[in-house]
């Protein structure tokens, strides 16, 4: 596996992770928001890898976002 898409994956497991410790009894909820988003964020760049070729990020259904 490449490097990026080993990045990838372990950053969709930390956010996976950070999702059952806000479930967690006694879970502090302000952490668990911001490190998911933080987690988050960084997913909107797949590995380049994974994009098929001559994705173009500014057409398809998702126009404008």
């Amino acid at each position: 596996m490449c490097p990026d898409c080993e990045d990838f994956v372990r950053t969709v497991r930390l956010l996976g992770q950070a999702a059952l410790y806000a479930e967690t009894p006694g879970a502090d909820l302000d952490f668990a928001e911001i490190v998911s988003q933080s987690l988050a964020v960084s997913l909107l760049v797949a590995p380049i890898d994974w994009l098929p070729e001559g994705y173009d990020p500014d057409s398809g259904p998702c126009e404008g976002f």
